[in-house]
């Protein structure tokens, strides 16, 4: 059974740096790719980025690429989702997702199979 288990989120100052954690486990994920979506509270859960199981490809949103880097560890079966420049607009929990199909450039929420709970990522002015 996949789980995905997040961490790193907070309440932080606008302007702020925070590195999300997402930690895969329960099966091989070599075919897979990660994405890192977000959900502020009345809105439709969006995408940000995804990456390769290999770490060899990236996708991001084009709005936020700027900001936010998506990388993984290997070793760890870790991805992280770094975001800087935090402003408030960024409020909202963010979600790791996993998909078998390995199509890094899926962006819509129901490509991906595997969700995390979510981590609450909070910024204030």
């Amino acid at each position: 059974q996949v789980q995905l288990v997040e961490s790193g989120g907070g309440l932080v100052q606008a302007g702020g740096f925070l590195s999300l954690s997402c930690v895969a486990s329960g099966r091989a994920f070599s075919t897979y790719v990660m994405g890192w979506f977000r959900q502020a509270p009345g809105k439709e859960r969006e995408f940000i980025a995804s990456i390769t199981w290999t770490g060899s490809n990236t996708y991001y949103k084009d709005a936020v690429k700027e900001r936010f880097t998506i990388s993984k560890d290997n070793g760890k079966n870790t991805v992280y989702l770094q975001i800087n420049s935090l402003k408030p607009e960024d409020t909202a929990v963010y979600y790791c997702a996993a998909d078998s199909r390995g199509l890094v450039t899926n962006t819509e929420w129901y490509e991906y199979e595997h969700w995390g709970q979510g981590t609450q990522v909070t910024v204030s002015s």
